[in-house]
Order: structure tokens, then C-alpha cells, then sequence
């Protein structure tokens, strides 16, 4: 029963798309810090300048004030306008990858539809019927 366990196990976990799906979540994790980090130390900042030096990510509402004894609580909307853009960063450059990759794949598709296409190569039984074929037409 281990064994079978085991066995099938390996079969799913050694599946293309299993293997895909977790270099593509790596890759994921690592793409979303290279853009956290583009939003918050770099458009935010330039937002911030442009809307008179507010940092969003300290924007907040305040619900209850900090205390020797109790943190604060607050609505932080500010983390919330930083969420949105690095979603829509993410989204922009998913989009021109995808893009980008389509454009490779129909310019391949292009390059194969007008190459010239080669005959099937002929088997030997039908090089041997066509030479019976010519030597029954040469004798008639």
C-alpha cells in the first residue's frame, strides 16, 4: 500500500505541469519583491512628490491611539493604494510578456507556413509497386 502510495506520488509529482506550475510560483515570489520594491522605493516616492509629499504607506485612519500598554489601531488604506499598484504593475508586465510571446509564436507559425513543404518520403513497398506499375505499362 506505501509502495502504490509512493509510486503514484512520484508519477504526479514528475508530471510536466507540476513541475511548471512550481518553477512558475518561485519565479512569482521572486518577480514580486523586484516589484514591491519598484513600487514603494520608486513610483511611490515620484505619487508621493506629486500629490505634495504624502508617502501612502503611511496613510492612515486611526481608530484607537497607541498606549503605554496597547499598540495602535488603525486602518492602514495606505498599504491598500500600495497593494493596488504593485497588482497593477504586475499586471502590465504579465500582459507585455504575454504579448511579446504571442508575437514569437506567430512570427514561428509564419516562418512555418511558408517554408516549402517536402513530399512524404515514399515507403519501399511503394517504390516497388510503381516500378511493377512502369514495367506493366512498358510491356502493353
Amino acid at each position: 500500500m506505501k509502495g502504490k502510495v509512493f509510486s503514484e506520488f512520484k508519477k504526479f509529482i514528475a508530471r510536466g505541469n507540476v513541475i511548471d506550475l512550481a518553477v512558475g510560483v518561485i519565479i512569482g515570489a521572486a518577480f514580486t519583491a523586484i516589484t514591491n520594491s519598484v513600487v514603494n522605493d520608486i513610483i511611490m516616492p515620484v505619487v508621493g512628490l506629486l500629490t505634495g509629499g504624502v508617502d501612502f504607506s503611511e496613510m492612515r485612519v486611526v481608530l484607537k491611539p497607541a498606549t503605554e500598554n496597547a499598540a495602535e489601531v488603525a486602518i492602514r488604506y495606505g498599504a491598500l493604494i500600495n497593494a493596488i499598484l504593485n497588482f497593477l504593475i504586475i499586471a502590465v508586465v504579465v500582459f507585455f510578456i504575454v504579448k511579446g510571446i504571442n508575437r514569437l509564436k506567430d512570427m514561428t507559425k509564419k516562418e512555418e507556413e511558408a517554408a516549402p513543404k517536402a513530399a512524404p518520403a515514399k515507403s519501399a513497398d511503394i517504390i516497388l509497386l510503381e516500378e511493377i506499375r512502369d514495367l506493366l505499362k512498358e510491356k502493353n
